[in-house]
């Protein structure tokens, strides 16, 4: 028995001219085919994807050259986070009905032999949380701002990319450990988010005329903690304000992922040796072997009402590029989702 498998590809038109993608990527870059899968054998299962995660990440894994992760195979498909259903097992472990999180690739079917896969716990959350507040975006929230930045009562945080999946939970979090928050987005509708989170500040970067002195105006004393996810001019003024002692945690550049030159602006070294201030560039990988330590800790704060989370669902398996696509341009409050049936 075979069944037909929806899939989309990564197909980068630049590719065979040994070129890497000019700027935003575009929908010509995907594709859409339809493939056979074969009956599971011992050990496998035939999963149902339910939710697909799309993430800025994925714009670094379209570029040839050396990072933390291989890039997308021309041709094949695409794979990222995604809640997938269990619709046929030949593994005891994961028997039919079971709904799992995990690397999947962007198929409406997809045959595994369960590494890698966690079982979700359907009681605790909706399914789709474990692609955001219990997934790999909270994760990254919590140990970049709990173990770079240590953020301590009464300290300044500010959080840039802050309506994002990753940023909100940033916020709330450093809430929880008495901070006081600064959050820069792109929407006055983002901002009033912000605020009904327990930001004390929130900034509409793309209205505000002059951000540094917004920055400025919104952290008289200073900032103490800065988790960056944008990066350019957002950046640039924040370094201006750190404290002694300031932490940094680099999580993402979303600002310059398009970007078709190398961008020039201010050069934070000397921002950086006069306030002893620590950066430090992290992936949520490196904390794998703690990742139940975050699990637990996220989970238990959601429990208790005080984490809350937004998502932005996309509905349909084809439009899985639109949705990727407009993470660039700021279209998605929280974490961006596909859901596929």
């Amino acid at each position: 028995m075979f069944l037909s498998a929806p899939l989309c590809c990564y197909e980068d038109p630049n590719h065979f001219a040994g070129q890497p993608p000019q700027g935003l990527p575009t929908a010509a870059q995907f594709q859409f085919e339809t493939r056979e899968l074969p009956a599971p054998t011992a050990g496998q299962v035939l999963l149902k994807t339910r939710y697909v995660s799309v993430d800025p990440y994925m714009r670094g894994r379209m570029n040839e050259g050396k990072s933390y992760i291989a890039p997308f195979e021309v041709g094949e498909p695409i794979a990222g986070g995604a809640v997938a259903e269990v619709i046929e097992s030949q593994n005891d472990a994961l028997p039919v009905g079971s709904v799992v999180v995990g690397n999947l690739p962007w198929q409406e079917y997809s045959l595994s032999d369960g590494k890698g896969l966690n079982r979700v716990p359907t009681d605790q959350a909706p399914v789709s949380y474990f692609l955001g507040l219990l997934g790999m975006p909270g994760l990254t929230a919590y140990f970049g701002l709990l173990d770079i930045c240590q953020p301590k009562a009464g300290e300044t945080v500010v959080v840039s990319g802050a309506a994002g999946a990753v940023g909100m939970i940033v916020g709330q979090l450093a809430k929880i450990q008495g901070a006081r928050v600064i959050g820069t987005a792109g929407s006055d509708e983002k901002v009033a988010y912000l605020r009904q989170l327990g930001f004390d500040e929130a900034i509409n970067y793309k209205t505000t005329p002059d951000i540094a002195q917004a920055l400025a105006a919104a952290a008289p004393d200073g900032v103490d903690c800065y988790f960056d996810n944008v990066g350019g001019p957002i950046t640039d003024a924040v370094y201006d304000l750190l404290n002694k002692y300031a932490r940094i945690a680099l999580c993402g550049q979303i600002a310059s992922y398009n970007d078709t030159e190398t961008p020039v602006g201010p050069r934070p070294e000397g921002k950086l040796l006069k306030t002893s201030a620590k950066l430090q560039g992290f992936i949520v990988g490196n904390y794998y072997n703690r990742w139940p330590e975050g699990m637990q800790k996220l989970t238990e704060w959601y429990s208790q009402g005080k984490l809350q989370f937004e998502e932005t669902i996309t509905e349909g398996f084809d439009q899985i590029p639109a949705a990727f696509l407009g993470l660039f341009k700021g279209e998605n409050t929280g974490k961006a989702i596909v859901k596929t049936a």
